[in-house]
């Protein structure tokens, strides 16, 4: 239940602070006075969007405040799931800034707007005028029914189970489509993967090849060159062998008068050994070039299917042919991959569907059973509300299709009178008899459902007389089980209420103000005197005002 209001600087209101209690309270003011302002207020602290036309003082903060009694409603689980920290009286405040930027907190956490309307629909329900519309809407219609049925839990459950066979339907919708487009371009990428296999890439040395071609195709040319190289060094009397080896011979013989002549010898000796161990090297190579025609082509073909794989595939290297190869082993692999994930997909589907439709029969067979039970409630309140001849026809059907909430179609009928027939009840109903069923369905979830507070405001135009008085008792009736606000401009409910307030304006310093005040039981008297009577009070009003509250 809401405890606290507190209100600075919003619209009229410069500064308000009232504190509620519990049972049924009623608030009354002439038209114009701000009721409406005190419900914007309340709307914005429990999530509604805000501008700068909120703001009374243009150049301060706008700050709304209230508190909330939830010890009793089993709310630890949305303060854990949202990592608030949990109050048994919980404070909800919202600030609008000069700037337009607003703010909101829960228990002094800064949350979003999203946050704060979440857990506004587990405080407070604000009835207006026009939400009695909502009668007509699928939605409410269920909402009622399940309310009646019990079916909170077994709803959750089926949602729960329908959010995953959801998402598992559309992963499995991907997966199938990704299959459709992997087949189409299977025979392709085989016979890539195919021709690229044959080859044995990661065995190719490209460069290797490369060197091997050039060689087998100039053997005659290398080997001419190399006889060249291996005569001048081997030459009688004029060979580089035995040139160095006369000039290492002379220089041995004077080697021993000085070091650095030791140090030219030993340089030239090691020229002589390695100039005669490369001439060795070169009568061995000289020795193994063969001209091959054959191995020539061999290498050859190789080298060239190389280069029209990477001509076709559009790369420079063999290393490049092995990921692209990889890549086409992936996707070749990737269709039983794929099949597999689908099989997995299509029985935890199936599963799914077990039991969504166990959840959606027993859900089902809850609202049938719950039929009569509303609609009788519905007639016995609706007799006291000056509708004694009104019927409901509750229209139930199973569908084949997974609904948000089942797999049941639903149509509320309606006749108001002895003889007519049933029509969709926002077709024939009219907007008096809307508001008398919407008090009606009320009073009925307030016996079901655990919210803890509902405003009504001005329900009762339209009505007088007994039927007003027998709305006050209805409301008076459901304070029972919740906090209940009635704003009205009828005496015969006003009367009905444990705590009565008053809305009213007041002029200062040349500002007029809304403001809001507790009315004492004599100011109460004449209050009630007033909605009789009008602003001159007479003898008889306040006597009548008297009988109603007594």
């Amino acid at each position: 239940m809401i405890q606290s209001l507190s209100i600075n600087n919003f619209a009229l209101i410069e500064k308000m602070a009232i504190d509620f209690s519990d049972g049924f309270s009623i608030i009354t003011g002439e038209t114009g006075a701000g009721k409406s302002i005190l419900l914007g207020a309340l709307g914005l602290v429990l999530g509604k969007r805000a501008d700068l036309t909120s703001l009374k003082n243009k150049e301060e903060k706008c700050v709304i405040e209230a508190a909330f009694d939830i010890s009793n409603y089993n709310l630890q689980p949305f303060f854990e799931a949202n990592d608030l920290d949990y109050d048994a009286v919980t404070i909800l405040r919202r600030e609008i800034l000069p700037s337009g930027k607003s703010r909101a907190f829960i228990n002094d956490t800064p949350v979003n707007l999203q946050e704060l309307q979440n857990l506004s629909e587990f405080l407070i329900d604000v009835h207006s005028q026009h939400q009695t519309q909502e009668l007509s809407e699928n939605q409410y219609q269920f909402a009622i029914i399940d309310a009646v049925a019990s079916n909170a839990d077994l709803i959750a459950s089926f949602q729960s189970i329908l959010k995953q066979y959801k998402k598992d339907t559309a992963a499995r919708n991907t997966l199938q489509v990704e299959l459709q487009n992997a087949l189409k371009e299977q025979d392709y990428n085989t016979f890539l993967l195919t021709e690229l296999q044959s080859v044995s890439l990661k065995t190719i040395d490209q460069a290797a090849l490369e060197s091997e071609s050039e060689q087998l195709s100039n053997v005659e040319f290398i080997k001419e060159h190399m006889h060249k190289a291996i005569t001048v060094a081997q030459e009688d009397q004029y060979g580089v062998i035995y040139l160095l080896n006369e000039i290492r011979n002379s220089l041995q013989r004077v080697a021993g008068f000085s070091s650095e002549y030791q140090t030219i010898y030993d340089r030239i000796n090691s020229i002589a050994i390695e100039m005669d161990d490369a001439v060795g090297e070169l009568e061995k190579m000289s020795e193994h070039l063969i001209h091959d025609p054959e191995k020539l082509e061999l290498v050859s073909q190789k080298l060239q299917l190389v280069y029209t794989l990477q001509k076709k595939h559009q790369v420079a290297t063999v290393e490049e042919l092995i990921a692209i190869q990889a890549e086409l082993e992936q996707k070749v692999d990737s269709i039983s991959a794929i099949e597999d994930q689908i099989k997995v997909l299509e029985i935890s589907l199936k599963d799914a569907e077990i039991q969504l439709d166990q959840f959606a029969l027993k859900i089902h067979e809850n609202r049938i059973n719950a039929v009569p039970a509303l609609t009788n409630q519905w007639v016995e309140i609706l007799s006291q509300l000056g509708m004694p001849n009104v019927r409901f026809k509750i229209e139930i059907t199973e569908t084949n299709h997974y609904l948000t909430n089942g797999k049941s179609e639903l149509q509320f009928l309606f006749a108001a009178n002895l003889g007519s027939d049933f029509g969709l009840l926002k077709k024939v109903a009219s907007g008096g008899e809307l508001s008398r069923i919407m008090l009606a369905t009320k009073a009925i979830l307030a016996n079901y459902s655990k919210l803890p507070t509902i405003i009504f405001d001005e329900i009762d135009t339209g009505v007088s007389g007994e039927i007003a008085n027998k709305m006050g008792e209805i409301m008076k009736t459901m304070s029972r089980n919740m906090q209940v606000f009635a704003i009205t401009h009828l005496p015969q409910i006003a009367a009905k209420g444990d705590t009565h307030f008053k809305v009213y304006k007041s002029v200062m310093a040349g500002d007029t103000l809304t403001e809001l005040k507790q009315l004492t039981p004599e100011e109460r008297v004449v209050e009630i005197a007033q909605m009789l009577s009008g602003t001159e009070v007479s003898e008889s009003a306040l006597n009548h005002a008297k009988a109603l509250l007594n």
